[in-house]
């Protein structure tokens, strides 16, 4: 006697991944990320993800550090690159900044609160 629902039965084993020739589905590679991270009490952070190849992050820190009066670092990310990180709420600074200086604002995506 054999019992039917034990048997293993795969609905998806035909099909394969249908994702598996397109490798960048629901990638946020071509956008730059602007986010602002809550540090202890009033502190706040903001970081920079995703800058395009062509600009160099270290002559962007030394420009937003200069532009906005705060302190900031480059730090290494193993996702996404190099990431700049800023003092307090710079988002709406950065995000004039880039465009101002030839940036496209679509692909700009400023988070936060």
């Amino acid at each position: 006697m054999s019992v039917q629902n034990l048997n293993t039965f795969d609905p998806f084993a035909d099909e394969g991944d249908p994702l598996a020739d397109n490798a960048n589905v629901g990638s946020t590679s071509d956008y730059i990320h602007i986010r602002i991270q809550q540090r202890n009490g009033r502190k706040t952070l903001t970081t920079l993800q995703g800058l395009p190849t062509e600009y160099d992050p270290k002559k962007l820190l030394k420009a937003f550090k200069k532009e906005f009066a705060c302190n900031g670092t480059l730090v290494e990310d193993e996702k996404m690159g190099q990431v700049i990180q800023l003092q307090g709420d710079q988002r709406a600074k950065i995000s004039t900044f880039l465009v101002e200086n030839g940036m496209d604002r679509a692909t700009i995506k400023v988070h936060g609160f």
